[in-house]
């Protein structure tokens, strides 16, 4: 069957109806592996629909090119809160990354610890489900015809409970200034516990990261006087930990992950209690490793096919590989709430793999 890139939503509902086999949703193609079916493009629902500056609203087609979105809010001083990363290098594909695909993967970056992912800024969405019907919840409608929380749900489903074609965003205004701290030389045991006490301060922590070699990084943002006084109280307290100096912005490396394009292996993305990271870490023996979130996210380089859970053993957390997404199966539990999710908004089981974003 060739590639079906419906024009609108009455079209794209059309084709889901139309359906006789597993499709695969496809947006920009920069996230999700590959799978079976038909492929079903989004990119033919792109563009802002509604953009009001004033009320930090906008709304735009799920295949809106994120960079389209970037621009526009750029030119009003304006941004995402939650600092969507690129993994294009680090996991070694091309193509354009959409506004459906990002809330699908419920992405957010380095600043997620101190302001939320994609799902905390999502306003109202607009969805085709897997029986071609078109459901609308959230923001300017206000319509909630299947009882749940469309906008929570929807963000980190990964496409398998239907397509979206039209989200509703909360933006913010940039800062007007930020300001990175750096100390060098700490384990990762050392890390965490720095990046844990500079989080618990008062002092407004939007980014705490550390890479292994390079040092631990902690970002505060703002106004310029308040980001000045923010930083040198937080010198203040982390002096116990070293020396921190004031270095060029290292966020957008950390954010997409560059440290570990470079690096062989298999890509795997672990939650996990911060407290545990360091000690999860050394029982892996990974290749290469990357910590955000404070420690409760750990992107990792493994040899190819190693079984991560069988050499960490048991922890608080989850594990995901990038490289091979059916690596890790869901638990009993969440496979059970899946199959009923899906049951009531796919019953013929079109969308059961993770889409593409």
């Amino acid at each position: 069957m060739n590639d079906m890139r419906p024009g609108d939503e009455a079209e794209l509902s059309e084709a889901i109806r139309a359906a006789s086999g597993p499709l695969r949703v496809r947006g920009g193609g920069t996230r999700g592996a590959a799978r079976e079916g038909a492929v079903l493009e989004t990119a033919g629902l792109a563009g802002i629909r509604l953009y009001e500056p004033g009320a930090l609203t906008l709304v735009a087609g799920a295949g809106t090119p994120l960079a389209e979105i970037d621009a526009a809010l750029a030119a009003e001083g304006q941004r995402l809160p939650f600092e969507v990363p690129d993994l294009r290098a680090v996991l070694g594909r091309a193509g354009v990354s959409t506004l459906g695909g990002v809330v699908a993967e419920n992405a957010a970056g380095p600043r997620r610890v101190a302001v939320g992912a994609a799902r905390d800024f999502c306003l109202g969405l607009r969805m085709v489900d897997g029986r071609g019907t078109v459901i609308r919840n959230g923001g300017r409608v206000m319509k909630n015809v299947t009882g749940y929380d469309l906008v929570k749900l929807m963000a980190g489903s990964r496409g398998q409970l239907g397509v979206l074609t039209e989200v509703a965003l909360k933006v913010l205004p940039r800062p007007e200034a930020e300001a990175t701290l750096c100390l060098p030389g700490l384990d990762d045991a050392r890390a965490v516990a720095a990046m844990s006490a500079a989080l618990g301060s008062p002092w407004e922590v939007t980014g705490a990261a550390h890479l292994l070699g390079r040092g631990t990084y902690l970002r505060v943002e703002g106004f310029e006087g308040s980001v000045r006084y923010r930083a040198g109280r937080l010198r203040d307290l982390l002096a116990g930990f070293g020396s921190a100096a004031e270095v060029a912005s290292p966020w957008s490396a950390i954010r997409d992950v560059t440290p570990l394009a470079e690096v062989p292996g298999d890509l795997w993305r672990l939650h996990l209690v911060p407290s545990e990271a360091a000690a999860v870490v050394a029982r892996l023996g990974a290749e290469a490793a990357v910590y955000d979130w404070g420690g409760g996210l750990v992107w990792l380089r493994m040899a190819p096919g190693v079984d991560l859970r069988a050499r960490a053993g048991a922890f608080r957390g989850h594990a995901t590989c990038l490289s091979r997404p059916d690596a890790v199966p869901e638990s009993p539990e969440i496979a059970r709430l899946t199959a009923g999710l899906r049951a009531q908004f796919d019953p013929r089981g079109l969308f059961s793999d993770p889409a593409g974003a």
